[in-house]
């Protein structure tokens, strides 16, 4: 693999996403953000700076999941139904290259998504003037990034081999079944019952337990986990995107167009 062309697709990924106006999003979040925290205000006397710091991260873990899951299916699957991807990969581009550049320039556009909608969302407390952990914040917005970044690599795995539709609808399955992960493995040590515990245990290895990298409620009262878990975590993210993105690599090879 040439890491020079890896970078040059991911530049052109992260431009090609930018021009389809994803920085909206941003915008959104602006507006939404105040409008949100007026109405708390009203509605929840004596609670609200808790709703607030709360809602605020949640908004920000929603809207990068819409960009990383509508986006990240669409950048292969597009290319594979207009045919695009033959001129790509007719030019001196390998296939791992193809894959890894495009997931490189998703991660960036999320990267860049999610460091302002926190910079907005800490001036917005700030000037509301309500009090807010800043470092395990932004340790969960780290975080945050790390699990859109999987996220867009499930993505971009479904959509080598499906339809938009198709591979959003699972990739969206895999990010609910991924926060779900654990209570399924309580459960099915809870039955007792050794084919309900195997099944468990098998989905719980074979889906990423997004809980390691979700520290949003731990954050907005300012608990983090240990620094050792901390690393874990995040190498344990890491490793996951690796293993999808060889996955999707596998299955593009085989492909015939």
């Amino acid at each position: 693999m040439n890491l020079s062309r890896i970078l040059t697709i991911a530049i052109h990924v992260f431009w090609e996403v930018l021009r389809e106006r994803v920085l909206y999003i941003v915008g959104f979040f602006l507006i939404v953000f105040p409008s949100a925290i007026l109405l708390l205000k009203e509605f929840s006397v004596g609670t609200e700076k808790k709703i607030i710091l709360d809602f605020g991260i949640a908004l920000i873990g929603l809207l990068g999941l819409v960009v990383a899951v509508f986006v990240g299916t669409g950048l292969i699957n597009k290319e594979i139904e207009k045919r695009t991807v033959l001129v790509t990969i007719s030019k001196p581009v390998s296939r791992s290259e193809f894959i890894i550049g495009k997931h490189l320039g998703l991660s960036a556009v999320l990267a860049l998504l999610v460091t302002l909608m926190t910079v907005i969302y800490l001036v917005i407390l700030s000037l509301y003037q309500v009090k807010y952990p800043i470092g395990s914040i932004l340790v969960a917005a780290l975080y945050l990034f790390f699990e859109l970044s999987l996220l867009a690599a499930v993505a971009i795995l479904f959509g080598v081999f499906t339809s938009s539709l198709l591979a959003t609808s699972l990739t969206i399955s895999v990010y609910v079944m991924g926060h779900l992960s654990r209570d399924l493995l309580q459960l099915g040590d809870i039955s007792k019952n050794p084919t309900i515990k195997n099944v468990t245990q098998g989905i719980y290895l074979v889906l990423p337990d997004l809980a390691r990298l979700d520290l949003k409620n731990q954050a907005v009262y300012g608990i983090l986990p240990p620094p050792t878990e901390l690393l874990f975590n995040a190498g344990y993210g890491l490793l996951y995107i690796v293993l999808l993105l060889a996955i999707a690599n596998l299955i593009f090879w085989r492909r015939e167009f």
